[in-house]
């Protein structure tokens, strides 16, 4: 295949769910950048708004959505993605198309989905990635395992942002007994670096995810911590076009951060109130952050990954309608997470690409 060797053009798109598949995109993005690649970006909703905003000097492309949604009811959560899978996969049949023409019109030497089904091309390097080798979704677990790593084999490579031996973050989720595919482990992936700064709030609330269960969680929590002692910081994770701020009593309200201003909140934070989702699992093992988790009802993976680091000693959760501003309280019982300084050779990872351009 022949390319215009001048554009070295890498196609990253992330999934759409809440926020956490764009954000740990983003050290990707910079990285591509730096070894002399130029991405683009693809994505829909809120994840590309916030993509746009953090790299308002690239090209970004949108994709047609998955329309995922939550049930109001967590009981009611694999009906409610069962009910939503035709408009799912008319999306993946979409954006197949999307991608090969874009192949063409933006000399794409490389595709970088992570967790967008069909963005991929038999044509140019496609990698894949994900934390989720298997899929948790309760007793049809092996079911949606297997069909997801059916996609998967459909790409070159497999990124998994984890470690490949014990201790790593994912457990049972990335790891496989005998995977039949290509599987990197390249380390978790964060936007956030740690810093030693002086703490300025006693609680930082991090919201994150798709309607209505951000929304929920939002109502339950705004409720709870009137009575709590202390200095707040809420970010209610809904990216809009302008940022607003609202104090009310000892509460900081605001609608979304940049990362740099996330980061810098982060590290002046003592404790973290959040969900379990994988991302905000890697951001605070980077930042080694003491963390109280609150899984999202019905989402199997963020249930599996908090009774795992429960378990462990790591971190304390509990179930969103058993909630009580007393539960802040065990944080103290455990450990925190953390992770061992592990330096992502980005360099050897981006070769798959360079050694494929005069292919």
């Amino acid at each position: 295949m022949i390319v215009n060797l001048t554009t070295r053009n890498i196609l990253i798109a992330p999934l759409n769910w809440g926020l956490g598949h764009a954000t740990r995109c983003i050290p990707i993005i910079k990285a591509l950048e730096k070894n002399g690649f130029t991405p683009i970006i693809a994505s829909d909703g809120v994840a590309l708004e916030m993509l746009r905003k953090e790299f308002p000097h690239l090209q970004t492309l949108e994709l047609p959505s998955y329309q995922i949604e939550y049930a109001k009811n967590g009981a009611y959560f694999k009906w409610k993605m069962l009910k939503n899978a035709p408009k799912m996969i008319q999306a993946i049949l979409a954006e197949k198309k999307l991608v090969k023409k874009w192949t063409k019109e933006h000399h794409l030497i490389g595709i970088i989905s992570d967790n967008r089904l069909g963005v991929c091309n038999k044509k140019v390097p496609s990698v894949f990635i994900t934390h989720q080798l298997n899929v948790m979704t309760g007793n049809t677990t092996w079911i949606t395992s297997k069909l997801h790593q059916h996609i998967i084999k459909k790409f070159d490579e497999c990124w998994v942002p984890d470690f490949e031996t014990a201790p790593n973050l994912t457990g049972k989720l990335g790891h496989l007994e005998k995977p039949d595919f290509k599987i990197k482990y390249v380390g978790p992936l964060s936007r956030l670096e740690k810093k030693e700064l002086p703490l300025k709030y006693d609680l930082m609330v991090i919201l994150s995810g798709p309607e209505p269960q951000r929304g929920i969680l939002e109502d339950l929590l705004k409720e709870k911590l009137i009575d709590f002692d202390g200095k707040v910081v809420f970010i209610k994770g809904k990216v809009e076009t302008n940022q607003t701020k609202e104090q009310i009593k000892n509460i900081l309200y605001c609608n979304f951060m940049t990362s740099d201003e996330l980061e810098h909140t982060f590290n002046e934070s003592n404790i973290i109130l959040c969900r379990s989702g994988y991302t905000t699992v890697m951001d605070l093992a980077k930042l080694g952050k003491k963390a109280f988790f609150i899984p999202t009802p019905g989402q199997y993976e963020q249930e599996y990954l908090a009774k795992k680091l429960k378990r462990q000693g790591l971190v304390p959760y509990v179930k969103q309608d058993d909630f009580k501003l007393g539960h802040l309280q065990e944080i103290d019982l455990y450990k925190g997470l953390r992770t061992e300084e592990n330096p992502i050779h980005w360099k050897n990872l981006f070769c798959f690409f360079k050694s494929k351009e005069t292919a």
